[in-house]
């Protein structure tokens, strides 16, 4: 049996215990991964909501990381599934494949709690993290006796600090789980879609899948006629991050508790390690028994006494590309904060907070091939021209500045007081 085979016969008839999912009904698991979920860290994903703060907003969207997990794994399946009904597919390994499986279902073992309030922080990537968990016990042995691979394998797919040694499977693996049409996204889009109760993120996953062709070493391509699954997918990121992502409410919960935790790392109030391997449950009983006050702003979101936007803009890299950094923005809080102090009333620091979304990307670079050509997808004759492209990404980013209730009683000229130099 050559190896390509052995792989086909691994994917088709080891994975024999199903799961069931709302989104892709059943998911089938070999006996060697039944032993992966079971492990602590991997069930710890229960305790971290996807999408954090959205409930609010959403109340459906209280799906976990593990919910996710599963999907991500099912669908990296279903694509090495379908790239090795080619029989150009012939690089891959047995080890190769089962590792890739491992990474797909741990991705987000180290991600951390309350979906995406601790971006911008400096704390190490949650990729990092999870490669760490992956090469630790229990995972370490329970992916080498159970599954039959190599942990290290595994984490390298993940965290893509990690170096690859020249193993050219390890570079195939970390294009497919992350680029275009990668599990991650494929699953993310349709599950948010489906517990928020809107049709944005909704994708043709069998056509999507059907339409990938193995390119060499370097990844997958996707067939001429596949242009529209990358195109659905575009326009569901821009929707998703438009109504659900980055809602007006929902940014100024997340900004709520990433002002809290920036001034309590930069004051030494906490350390970054004491922020890793917490779920949503021990992030909020951690800071509870911390006496400093500016954790009120974390305690006030899961009750939704949240901060009032008075100012609103689109974002503007020449006005507003200064207060980017972290501290050049702490810099202009505190100055409103005094501007808006006197009268025998004090602004603190943390009732003012400046929100500016990281810079987020529409850009597409995948091989699209027809008959013996491969162009890339942006030279593809897709609608998703590179101007198309920047125009979402501007249309999406906005600044804000948020304040406490009494702080925007006191605020007069919103405009001015981000202006004021």
């Amino acid at each position: 049996m050559s190896t390509r085979d052995d792989i086909i016969w691994h994917l088709d008839r080891e994975f024999t215990s199903p799961i069931r999912d709302p989104l892709w009904k059943h998911i089938y698991l070999s006996p060697g991964l039944m032993k992966v979920i079971d492990s602590p860290d991997f069930q710890q994903l229960h305790r971290i909501k996807q999408l954090g703060p959205s409930y609010l907003v959403y109340p459906g969207a209280t799906h976990t990381r593990l919910n996710h997990s599963f999907g991500v794994f099912h669908l990296a399946r279903r694509i090495i599934r379908a790239l090795l009904s080619f029989e150009s597919c012939t690089w891959l390994s047995t080890d190769g494949v089962k590792a890739f499986l491992c990474a797909a279902m741990l991705h987000d073992v180290g991600h951390f709690p309350y979906a995406h309030s601790l971006k911008e922080l400096p704390l190490r990537d949650h990729e990092a993290l999870t490669g760490s968990i992956i090469s630790s016990s229990p995972l370490r042995e329970i992916i080498k006796d159970e599954v039959g691979t190599d942990p290290e394998l595994a984490a390298a797919i993940v965290d893509l600090s990690r170096p690859d040694g020249g193993n050219d499977e390890i570079a195939f693996f970390r294009h497919i789980l992350s680029g275009t049409l990668d599990p991650d996204k494929l699953d993310y889009l349709n599950r948010d879609a489906y517990f928020c109760g809107v049709p944005y993120g909704i994708q043709d996953i069998d056509f999507a899948i059907s339409r990938m062709r193995p390119y060499g070493k370097e990844g997958l391509a996707i067939d001429i006629t596949g242009i529209s699954a990358i195109e659905h997918i575009l326009f569901s990121k821009y929707l998703m991050y438009r109504a659900v992502y980055w809602h007006r409410t929902v940014r100024v919960a997340t900004a709520m508790i990433k002002k809290a935790l920036l001034m309590a790392l930069s004051e030494g109030v906490l350390r970054p390690e004491e922020l890793y391997g917490l779920d949503d449950e021990l992030f909020f009983s951690r800071l509870a028994g911390i006496d400093y006050p500016p954790f009120e702003l974390i305690n006030r979101v899961p009750n939704r006494e949240l901060y009032r936007v008075v100012w609103d803009s689109p974002y503007h890299e020449a006005e507003h590309r200064n207060l980017t950094s972290l501290d050049a923005r702490f810099a202009a809080e505190a100055r409103i904060a005094q501007a808006l102090s006197g009268h025998g009333i004090s602004i603190r620091p943390e009732e003012v907070i400046i929100d500016i979304p990281e810079d987020i990307s529409f850009e597409v670079t995948i091989p699209v091939v027809q008959d013996d050509d491969v162009v890339d997808y942006m030279d593809s004759g897709t609608v998703f021209t590179r101007q198309v492209v920047e125009d979402f990404t501007r249309t999406l980013r906005r600044i804000r500045l948020i304040l406490s209730p009494r702080a925007a009683d006191r605020a007069v000229d919103p405009a001015g007081l981000i202006t004021q130099r």
